[in-house]
């Protein structure tokens, strides 16, 4: 029997961190523009490399919180692929229906690091997504995937009102909000936890909305419990009776990325221990902020006793009902 098994794309990251002195690039956060000069070196203060996505990211983090986890994804026959297969290999995640295509790359990422946000120029590799035979397991985390998505979302749903018993959380990628709405919402009212961005909560709903309305909004349209994380200035959480804020903890902030699937490897994680919101809340913010003060999606992953460890120390900062 497993905890976990994570469903969605797996990509090779590369990070290259901009200088930021040299004003060899220009940041217009009101238009979300980054701008290089054309023709022109721009220097790099520093790049490192490492295995991501976001069902790679949240099968080793709750691994790493003592869970049996394992991750259906499709990599090429290339480098990139035998890479990330070996990563996850030795982090203790079961990778028996990770999949080899051959004459086929692997999605592959460049993340550019500048003034704390990150901006992801993202390869995306021909798919035919199938969905194996999947073993006994608590709980799916269905995430990120790219075109043809809607096949296996199929076989999942089909799975899913056979297992009544199997839980389902979903962190809906990019490419199925964006290109595929209406099939993204159809699961809605088969899943357990949904865990969005502020922007991907507006793009689900429809419309902008606060907080408040966003996570009404969600929860009606089928998910029992929703998550609304946005970046610094916190988390919101309600699973249909009461509604929770948990500001993120003030640290020194080097890269964003992963910090999303940090949060939810530990919220998730607290559920699956039968923990309340708030102290899944807590679990969810204390992982996000070891992340984020490192470069890569994984690097500051923490362990239960390090989880325990640094919200026991923060133990100031508190959720509170909305």
């Amino acid at each position: 029997m497993l905890d976990l098994i994570t469903i969605g794309d797996s990509t090779f990251d590369t990070f290259l961190i901009l200088e930021e002195s040299q004003k060899a690039c220009s940041l217009s956060k009101n238009k979300k523009l980054l701008s290089f000069n054309y023709a022109e070196k721009t220097p790099i203060e520093n790049t490192a490399q490492s295995i991501g996505g976001n069902a790679a990211n949240v099968a080793v983090g709750v691994k790493k919180l003592g869970y049996k986890t394992s991750i259906v994804t499709e990599l090429g026959d290339d480098i990139n692929g035998h890479i990330i297969k070996e990563e996850l290999e030795k982090t203790g995640v079961d990778v028996s229906m990770v999949k080899k295509i051959k004459n086929s790359t692997t999605r592959y990422s460049i993340v550019l690091n500048y003034c704390g946000e990150r901006t992801i120029l993202s390869y995306y590799a021909k798919r035919n997504y199938n969905l194996p035979n999947l073993p006994k397991t608590k709980w799916i985390y269905y995430t990120s995937l790219g075109k043809s998505f809607e096949k296996l979302q199929d076989k999942l749903e089909k799975y899913l009102q056979k297992n009544k018993e199997v839980k389902l959380a979903i962190n809906p990628g990019s490419y199925q909000i964006k290109n595929g709405l209406e099939k993204t919402k159809k699961i809605l009212p088969l899943t357990d936890l949904l865990v969005v961005n502020k922007e991907e909560a507006e793009k689900l709903v429809g419309k902008k909305q606060n907080y408040k309305e966003l996570l009404s909004s969600l929860h009606q349209a089928g998910a029992k419990t929703v998550v609304i994380t946005d970046n610094e200035k916190g988390s919101y959480t309600f699973d249909g009776k009461k509604k929770y804020f948990m500001p993120a903890y003030k640290v020194n902030m080097i890269a964003k990325t992963g910090a999303g699937d940090a949060y939810t490897s530990a919220f998730l994680s607290a559920i699956m221990r039968d923990k309340n919101i708030p102290e899944a809340m807590l679990a969810g913010t204390a992982n996000a902020s070891s992340v984020i003060q490192k470069f890569g999606s994984q690097e500051g992953l923490l362990n239960k006793r390090q989880l325990n460890k640094l919200m026991k120390e923060k133990s100031e900062i508190q959720p509170k009902q909305i």
